[in-house]
């Protein structure tokens, strides 16, 4: 048997833990290694955690969003400097003789609003819920001569007043409207009171409306004194307002043998709001009109009211639009002639195109006259909605001395 001296057992427990410790060290420097591999496979591979690259990324990412964001702040900086901002009143139209309008005396007038040709029976619009914006240009062009060919008809009318009836818009395929209807009406003097000037539409976003200019325009046969475009006080809120509709209402001023004067004014309230839009342009015709009228002076109201006369029941056997209805306040003029057909429709909700019987109907479009003009016939012309989402309607009158 061997034996180790004392010695010599230290010496070889000494080498077995020194060998331990290299080994100890060894592996210590492997497992050191392999991690410094990893990180760097690991950042190489997933390089967006490297701060220096999170940084940079970062940096482009925000340039990518601030581009848009520019561009954005850019396009409504550029139309709130364009913006068309009419004064209260403009003067379109004065004289030193005018025609004189003559008590007990027959005259007629036919309103309609004309939707631009671009919204016959066969159209449905995305503001009513539908989903086209325009139509084709053989539709529009179609409507566009019906309505050229139904004015043609009516040359013998004293006052035409037509709302939605465009200058150069996109919608309508920049047909000029106004004096196409001018040229077929050689027997009238027209005026256009712009309410819609917009060099863009940006809604819909996938299909924009584009550029607009549009208006309410009066056809008349008597030549006026003067004539003066009102602008509606309100408006929708910034930056809403800039690709909306300023609302007028255009007085036509006549001097009567009896030393007074008729006002013909053609008006468009406003719809697809709230009801405080055409609350404050009730508020204003309502004083224009009361004034004129302690003058002694003879008032004619003629459009689209947006809104049906207070307590309307229709009379004809169609579905009758219930949705969103409003009412002028029963006292709005109370003791005026308030002038309607209740047998036919004169406007349909254009959510689909026309199917009659089905479509939902209403009556926003009349007249409302002073209680010194007598109304002597009311003539509705029912089309099935075919070459507009509106008809026109036609009276007789007289100014009662």
């Amino acid at each position: 048997m061997q034996r180790y001296s004392i010695a010599e057992k230290i010496e070889t427990s000494r080498g077995k833990h020194v060998s331990l410790q290299g080994e100890m060290v060894s592996n210590r420097k492997i497992i050191i290694n392999l991690g410094n591999s990893l990180k760097k496979m690991f950042f190489v591979r997933y390089s967006f955690f490297n701060p220096y690259t999170m940084k940079k990324t970062v940096s482009v990412i925000v340039r990518i969003l601030f581009i848009p964001v520019f561009l954005f702040i850019l396009f409504l900086l550029f139309f709130t400097v364009v913006e068309y901002r009419p004064k209260d009143r403009i003067g379109l139209f004065s004289a030193l003789v005018a025609d004189t309008i003559c008590v007990d005396t027959l005259y007629s007038s036919l309103i309609w609003n004309t939707g631009y040709a671009g919204l016959g029976a066969n159209m449905d619009f995305f503001y009513d819920g539908g989903k086209n914006v325009r139509d084709t240009r053989e539709n529009v062009m179609k409507n566009f001569k019906a309505v050229c060919s139904i004015l043609a008809s009516n040359d013998s009318v004293d006052f035409i007043l037509l709302q939605e009836v465009d200058q150069s818009s996109k919608r309508s395929y920049r047909i000029n409207q106004f004096y196409a209807y001018d040229s077929i009406l050689g027997g009238h003097q027209g005026f256009l009171g712009l309410n819609y000037n917009a060099g863009f539409v940006p809604v819909p976003v996938n299909a924009p409306l584009g550029k607009v200019k549009s208006g309410i325009v009066s056809y008349c046969s008597l030549a006026p004194i003067e004539v003066n475009r009102y602008a509606f006080k309100g408006n929708y809120s910034w930056p809403k307002r800039l690709f909306m509709l300023k609302r007028c209402f255009l007085v036509n001023s006549y001097p009567t043998n009896n030393g007074k004067e008729l006002s013909v004014i053609n008006i468009h309230n406003s719809a697809y709001d709230d009801g405080s839009l055409r609350a404050q342009q009730l508020n204003l015709l309502k004083e224009f009109a009361l004034e004129e009228y302690e003058k002694g002076n003879y008032i004619l109201f003629g459009g689209d009211w947006n809104q049906c006369p207070y307590n309307f029941k229709p009379q004809y056997n169609q579905p009758f639009d219930t949705l969103n209805l409003s009412y002028l306040p029963g006292d709005f003029l109370e003791n005026w002639k308030k002038i309607y057909s209740d047998s036919v429709p004169s406007n349909r909700r254009i959510k689909t195109p026309y199917t009659k019987g089905q479509t939902l109907t209403t009556v926003i479009d009349f007249y409302i006259a002073s209680p010194n003009i007598s109304v002597v016939n009311v003539k509705p012309h029912d089309m099935d909605f075919l070459f507009s989402d509106h008809q026109p309607l036609l009276i007789r009158f007289i100014l009662n001395d």
